[in-house]
Formats: C-alpha cells, sequence, structure tokens
C-alpha cells in the first residue's frame, strides 16, 4: 500500500509528498513538512481521481482530500480561455477578410460571440466530468 503526506500549503491548495522509501515514511513528515503545519500519512489510493485535471482545486480537511467544484470551474474557464485564442485570432483574419469583399459577417460575428459567452457555461456544470467535457473548438 502506498503512503503519502498530504497538507495545505501556503496558496490554499494540497501539497503531497511521495516518500522513496529510503526512510520511513515518519521521518520524512518530521524533515520535509514546514515547520506548524498539519500533515496527514494518507493511501495514496484516497486521493482523488489520478487524472490531474483538477489538482488545482483539491482540498484538504482532517487528512481527506477532495475536489471543490468551485475552483474547478475556474480552472475550467481559465482552460477555455487559452483554447478559444486562436480561434479568435482565426476569425478576426476571416472577419477582416469578409469585410474587405463585402461577404456577410454574421455567421463570424456569431462565432465570435459563441466564444465569448463560453466561460459561463461552466457556471451551470454540477460534475467534473461535465466540466472536463466541454472545449471552445
Amino acid at each position: 500500500m502506498n503512503q503519502v503526506i498530504i497538507f495545505t500549503n501556503e496558496n490554499g491548495g494540497v501539497s503531497v509528498c511521495a516518500p522513496t522509501g529510503d526512510l520511513p515514511i515518519e521521518a520524512v513528515q518530521a524533515k520535509d513538512i514546514p515547520s506548524g503545519v498539519q500533515s496527514f500519512i494518507v493511501n495514496q489510493s484516497s486521493l482523488p481521481a489520478s487524472d490531474q485535471d483538477f489538482f488545482g482545486a483539491w482540498e484538504q480537511t482532517d487528512g481527506v482530500v477532495s475536489v471543490s467544484l468551485a475552483k474547478a470551474k475556474e480552472i475550467t474557464k481559465k482552460r477555455l480561455r487559452v483554447e478559444r485564442e486562436p480561434l479568435f485570432a482565426a476569425l478576426d483574419i476571416a472577419f477582416q477578410r469578409a469585410f474587405e469583399t463585402g461577404a456577410d459577417t454574421s455567421a463570424i460575428v456569431a462565432e465570435k460571440q459563441r466564444l465569448r459567452d463560453i466561460t459561463k457555461l461552466p457556471d451551470a456544470c454540477t460534475t467534473l466530468d461535465e466540466l472536463r467535457l466541454l472545449k471552445a473548438a
């Protein structure tokens, strides 16, 4: 059974210390965890899913790690903003070309609005799986 040490770090996130096995885990805990910080030895299997999509949304209470849906929504919004950047750039070029030739720009304008509004979608999500499914493209 793989054990790790967890604690809430100075940024409010969860830090995980995985000892190499060279020292007893209690010795690693005494040596490597910041002074005055409460830490817990837990089974690695008790941590949230192994995928790291929402590691930044982990919270720890009395040695139990969970994923904050509110923090996961903010992480998703940031991801969507990054995903949409190149899409906006391509639409800006398409709009300029259409404008120069007098072509209809309504579809381009509608798509740009969809991209602007995409960061509102996480607010309606109630599960992490719903958040993972959101894509800008």
